[in-house]
């Protein structure tokens, strides 16, 4: 048997090749959209793709298996649980099976069981895996977004995301009965996850790549639970926001959408475009740094680096109904591409590359930065607007005194809430989201924003005056 791990460190996420060596087939779960690092994977290792399976209808990036399924014929295995509102619409369109739990399908000697695990979503499948070369026992458990390192799936995604009222507490009693079923099998069985670390189906997910049944049964805070209210309401406590993208991504991953034959290549566009992609109020999107972008940018666009945060905040910054525009060097719009159509977001008019802004016309923009002891004076006298846009659990742990909260994703709809008869002063716990949320502003005409370098971790490391729960 042989098993090949993948992981896509800007949204966390996790996809496996599990092959018979024997015969020379393969199967991919959960993969991502771009499909070359499981073709390289495959002919490096004398496999062919043969199949591709899915643990449920994934909200946070579009699923490969459509790609898999034209360019190399894969068989696709999709879950037929759930009601009428969870099924693949697309199915039809290729070799597939559908399937329950309690079915089994082999993988040359590998044998695939399925396990109905909801409580993330209704139809939600796991793998369990045998090896029956040599072994008549599960070696190990595809969770997907059932159970994690330390963490479970989250309930409240449809509802929070997808708007599909009254699910979270259903979905989370789901859970509970689902984890006992976990909590039953083999302790040696090991857990690959769908998701590590940094990913929004999770509130606590650990950084280590894999688990066994035993190790999560003594440590996951969710296993320790044996009442069922109580578990209920651990749950659906302190979930992140739900990034606006992923109620898209259970659209796109459902019904039907582009299949990429490769990644799309934008054009280079010159500056004479740019000015006029910004007059047409398109949004234009500066992959710079921050501090690059802090030092000089163009007005009307928006800063955000092509870093690990990148996806995320695209999606959330993003629309799928406008084309949008990127700046950066060849390179990085190459990165930037294949991180933008992980998630969906097919719509780039072309690209202008950095050198833009020596060309450009009019005057730069720029804005200022200060620490929290330069601007403790005047945040406590309240001469300046304290714009805090961390997300609501970070809030509710602690604030600035007086300050206003607009979590970062929402702020593009919530600017005009922003009163502006006074500097306004742009914090998150550090500053990566800060320079993200200034450019926002300043974006949307607001010109007298100022980031706060440090931000809330800054302010409490200076002993400066906290708020909580209002006091």
């Amino acid at each position: 048997m042989l098993l090949k791990y993948f992981y896509d460190d800007k949204i966390a996420h996790a996809s496996y090749m599990v092959g018979c060596q024997a015969t020379g087939e393969a199967l991919v779960v959960d993969p991502a959209r771009d499909i070359e690092p499981y073709l390289q994977a495959a002919e490096e290792n004398g496999m062919k793709i043969v199949a591709a399976t899915e643990t449920h209808i994934h909200a946070d990036f579009l699923s490969g298996s459509r790609e898999l399924a034209e360019r190399t014929g894969a068989k696709l295995y999709l879950s037929d649980e759930g009601d009428e509102n969870w099924k693949y619409e697309f199915a039809p369109q290729y070799n597939h099976q559908l399937v329950k739990d309690g079915d089994t399908f082999k993988i040359g000697n590998i044998k695939i069981e399925v396990m109905h695990t909801p409580g993330h979503t209704p139809e939600h499948i796991s793998f369990l895996v045998t090896d029956t070369a040599g072994a008549n026992q599960p070696i190990g458990i595809f969770s997907g977004d059932f159970v994690f390192v330390g963490d479970v799936g989250r309930p409240d995604l449809l509802e929070e995301a997808a708007g599909i009222k009254g699910t979270a507490e259903p979905g989370a009693r789901r859970m509970f009965h689902s984890l006992k079923r976990f909590k039953a099998l083999p302790d040696h069985i090991q857990v690959w996850p769908a998701h590590g670390a940094g990913s929004a189906c999770g509130k606590a997910l650990g950084a280590i790549p894999s688990s066994t049944v035993g190790y999560e049964k003594l440590f996951n805070w969710a296993m320790a639970y044996e009442d069922e209210d109580q578990f209920v309401k651990a749950l659906l406590s302190g979930q992140p926001e739900a990034p606006f993208y992923f109620a898209m991504m259970k659209k796109l991953n459902k019904v039907e959408r582009n299949v990429l034959k490769e990644l799309p290549q934008p054009a280079k566009l010159n500056v004479d475009q740019l000015a006029q992609v910004l007059d047409q109020g398109a949004v234009v999107v500066d992959t710079r740094s921050a501090d690059e972008f802090a030092a000089a940018h163009i007005p009307g666009t928006i800063n955000i680096p092509l870093d690990k945060s990148f996806t995320n905040w695209a999606g959330w910054l993003l629309g799928y109904d406008q084309t949008f525009y990127l700046i950066g060097s060849e390179a990085i719009i190459r990165q930037a591409v294949r991180d933008l159509v992980y998630v969906g977001l097919d719509n780039i008019g072309g690209y202008f590359e950095p050198a833009v802004l020596s060309a450009w016309p009019g005057k730069l923009q720029s804005y200022q930065t200060t620490t929290p002891t330069e601007i403790a004076d005047q945040v406590l006298k309240g001469e300046v607007t304290v714009l805090d846009i961390r997300a609501l659990s970070e809030w509710n742990e602690g604030h600035l005194p007086g300050a206003k909260h607009i979590m970062l994703g929402y702020l593009p709809k919530r600017a005009a809430e922003i009163p502006t008869d006074k500097p306004v002063v742009v914090h998150c716990r550090t500053q990566n989201r800060s320079a993200i949320g200034v450019s926002v502003l300043q974006a949307k005409g607001i010109p007298n924003v100022i980031k706060m370098h440090a931000g809330y971790q800054g302010w409490a490391t200076a002993n400066l005056p906290i708020e909580r729960n209002g006091k």
